[in-house]
């Protein structure tokens, strides 16, 4: 069989559709087409079955899928095996992992390996839309949660803690609260729980006491800007609120603690890009790990 005809169809039966694997392969979408049509020409068998909406594998299909990502697994590892002599690092990575995370913390760490491997090619997609390691739709992700099962590695990347913050602007204006009880005359930010793709997302409650949010918002960078411009107090990282000299914690001694988890399919864990690209966030998140989980303070007597 041929290897982009074998491709072609792997990109299919992940997206569900023929657009969906033209973007993900970088062709065009009749191009796509005809590698899927030479494939079943060359089996003598219908893959998939199509409709306006997309298409389905069909138990041909569902047979050659588990073949096909055989042969993907054998040839990532033949990249891996020729390329252990290339001190040249060449090719896309892409990782999925939360906003906040991606957005205050991997954007600006990922420059020093760049400059050092400029023919990497850096990825970044939102989570959860794109989580799959097992059907490749990324090559790293950054988890809250622990993964329990499937061929994957994982390793704790840090620890990382969240408090209650608000602009100076609107503790000035607002007043600042001194115990729980008193946010309940405060405008609070939180999270819009049926979006939470995580248990671990559950703290907004919990350091706000209970207390009812006014202003919700999906993305954590969303809630630090509805902070930072003064809309009201909202659950924030420790290692984000600390770069912005213009937000100020309130009720230091509420405090939650979570994880990140580095995670890679086994697959990939031995190609050069993918091990410089680890060990770069995995260095970068050691040194600042003490930003990440900021100790705890005894409330006031």
């Amino acid at each position: 069989m041929d290897w982009d005809n074998v491709r072609a169809f792997l990109a299919v039966a992940r997206q569900g559709q023929f657009l969906g694997a033209s973007r993900a392969l970088r062709v065009n979408q009749a191009t796509v087409a005809r590698r899927i049509t030479a494939l079943e020409g060359a089996l003598q068998a219908t893959l998939f079955e199509r409709s306006t909406t997309g298409v389905n594998l069909t138990e041909a299909g569902r047979r050659l899928l588990s073949h096909a990502e055989r042969m993907e697994s054998e040839m990532l590892q033949a990249e891996a095996d020729l390329r252990q002599q290339d001190i040249h690092l060449s090719g896309p990575v892409r990782i999925g992992a939360p906003d906040g995370f991606t957005t205050y913390f991997l954007v600006p760490a990922l420059n020093a390996l760049l400059e050092r491997h400029p023919g990497i090619d850096i990825q970044l997609v939102p989570m959860p839309l794109a989580v799959s390691l097992a059907r490749r739709e990324v090559d790293i992700a950054i988890t809250l949660d622990e993964p329990e099962a499937g061929r994957v590695v994982a390793r704790k990347l840090t620890d990382y803690s969240l408090g209650v913050f608000g602009s100076r602007a609107y503790l000035d204006r607002m007043g600042r609260p001194e115990m729980v009880e008193d946010l309940a005359r405060h405008r609070l930010i939180g999270y819009v729980e049926t979006y939470a793709f995580s248990s671990a997302l559950n703290y907004v409650e919990d350091l706000l006491g209970g207390h009812r949010t006014a202003f919700e918002c999906a993305s954590a960078v969303g809630q630090v800007e509805a902070v930072r411009h003064g809309l009201g107090l909202g659950v924030l990282h420790h290692f984000i609120a600390a770069a912005m000299p213009d937000v100020e914690p309130v009720l230091p001694e509420r405090r939650a603690q979570r994880s990140y988890w580095l995670v890679i399919h086994e697959d990939v864990r031995a190609l050069g890009r993918i091990r410089a690209v680890v060990d770069h966030i995995v260095a970068e998140a050691t040194q600042r790990r003490s930003a990440f989980n900021v100790p705890a303070r005894m409330p006031k007597p």
